[in-house]
């Protein structure tokens, strides 16, 4: 029977460098290994990097060839945008045990040591040496670029403490502590935000990318260090902070630009994936496919408008984050009312304000609009994009020659109706309100024939705030809601408040 066919049972009970020998053990490098449970991967059929939506025709091929080309790896991209999942999932391609040389700081392979331990170990005990076995999660290793990295930290530096208490001259390579890096030896080292790093630590890493050395102090040694460097970075021309130097970007093999969803249903896919829902919500809260699409909708609206910066970038964090927002809000409403459960409605949207705040970087006009104006107006936008695919455009309706859908609710707002949607109103007010709009109801009845009662009014709802975005009727965010009123009678009757103070006259309110 050949090592290779051998079982992690099986493997754990080789205890000794003899019994090693005898399995027929061969030392392979962490790129080889890499390559072959590729190679394998792909000829099953295997979905190699699970979890990852969106880059099945553009970055996994680039990260797949990359690692059949053996490459160290730069993931180039902005914010939120899978870097370090990707690099995380690469353990998956590593063997699930490896044999290490028992008591080694580097991790040495018993039949390629090398480190000094390893060598006076195995010239002491010879095929007696004590063997431990290292699973694939261990040969991970992460570093997040911050300023106070130094060399010491990530290459070595010699121990003083370490020299007294062994009593050795700091002359001898004993008293060396070893970095992150050599420590790592024959595992998946990763560096977030390399450009982050000072460009003189990004120096020290050159010898270890192509010579496969080290130099610690006053040490010349030679460490043929088996590694595989995974890299992430965000694109030059965004930050300030620092950039990639260029002797070193030249040492890494592939450089893979990454991207965020091109498309709402896979930015559907990675929210749903990710956003933490708690139990009690997922019983007491109802949603649907359109409160989705919106929360989706407000990321790629924000990608695109004029007041984010987009060199920043508007990370897939957003929607997972508003998301979850979302449901607290409909929880928040439904725990205050003493309802036991409640369905979404567009004025929950509002309630993911404080998310959008948080993963957006503004540019000049945006800070003097303010961020919670362009959060709104994100919101806004997404509602006006969604509203098309499920009611006529209100642009071309006063055209249409079986009359404009839209007539009877405009009218019942141009007679001095206003009608305000709080937070937190119960189910039967929120109800109560909705259909006392005339029109409202038969225009989704018109289009949506097959909804059941809560999705109907979750319908009208949205064909009214739909209505604001497109200008027929007024809307105004109030601090405990939103409110509807006739746009042209606001903007032209003497004395009107609309736009300004909340004072509305209390007679013609709902």
């Amino acid at each position: 029977m050949s090592y290779s066919s051998l079982k992690s049972k099986e493997l754990l009970k080789i205890k000794t460098l003899g019994e090693l020998k005898a399995a027929g053990y061969k030392p392979k490098s962490i790129k080889q290994e890499l390559r072959d449970n590729l190679i394998e991967k792909i000829k099953e059929k295997e979905v190699v990097f699970p979890g990852i939506w969106g880059y099945e025709d553009t970055v996994i091929p680039e990260v797949e060839r990359a690692i059949l080309s053996m490459h160290h790896i730069n993931l180039l991209g902005l914010r939120g945008q899978a870097k370090t999942r990707i690099a995380r999932l690469m353990i998956n391609l590593l063997d699930e045990y490896i044999p290490v040389l028992e008591g080694s700081e580097l991790n040495d392979d018993p039949l390629q040591p090398l480190s000094r331990y390893a060598h006076d170990v195995i010239a002491e005990k010879g095929d007696a040496a004590p063997i431990a076995w290292m699973h694939r999660n261990d040969r991970y290793t992460e570093k997040l670029a911050t300023p106070d990295v130094s060399v010491a930290d990530l290459i070595g530096d010699v121990d003083p403490i370490k020299a007294a208490t062994l009593k050795l001259p700091y002359s001898d390579e004993r008293t060396i502590h070893f970095g992150l890096i050599p420590r790592s030896h024959r595992g998946i080292f990763v560096i977030n935000e390399l450009p982050d790093l000072q460009a003189r630590i990004q120096v020290s890493l050159f010898n270890i990318l192509q010579e496969g050395d080290i130099q610690i102090r006053g040490f010349k040694l030679r460490l043929p260090l088996d590694l595989q460097f995974v890299f992430t970075a965000n694109p030059e021309d965004y930050t300030n902070r620092g950039s990639i130097v260029t002797p070193l970007k030249d040492r890494i093999d592939s450089q893979i630009v990454t991207h965020y969803p091109k498309s709402l249903e896979v930015g559907k896919k990675i929210t749903m994936q990710e956003a933490i829902v708690k139990t009690e919500q997922k019983g007491m809260v109802k949603t649907n496919d359109l409160i989705t699409d919106l929360i989706e909708q407000i990321a790629l609206e924000a990608r695109e408008s004029e007041y984010v910066d987009a060199k920043s970038g508007v990370s897939a964090r957003l929607t997972i984050a508003a998301y979850e927002n979302l449901l607290s809000a409909a929880e928040r409403r439904a725990l205050l009312n003493g309802e036991k459960e409640t369905y979404v409605r567009i004025t929950d949207l509002y309630g993911v304000v404080p998310a959008i705040c948080g993963k957006v970087e503004l540019v000049y006009e945006g800070e003097v609009e303010g961020p919670v104006i362009v959060a709104q107006n994100l919101i806004g936008k997404a509602i006006r994009t969604q509203f098309l695919n499920y009611f006529p455009n209100p642009e071309k309706a006063k055209k249409q020659k079986g009359g404009n859908p839209y007539k009877k609710i405009t009218d019942w707002f141009g007679d001095g109706n206003i009608m305000e949607f709080l937070n937190d109103m119960p189910t039967r007010d929120y109800e109560n309100r909705l259909r006392a709009i005339d029109g409202l109801d038969d225009v989704v009845d018109s289009l949506h024939s097959r909804l059941s009662r809560q999705e109907k009014l979750f319908m009208m709802e949205f064909a009214l705030h739909g209505l604001a975005e497109y200008s027929l009727v007024g809307k105004k965010a109030l601090d405990t809601g939103q409110q509807f009123k006739d746009l042209l009678g606001s903007m032209f009757s003497p004395g009107s408040s609309f736009g300004g103070d909340d004072d509305d006259d209390d007679e013609d309110r709902f």
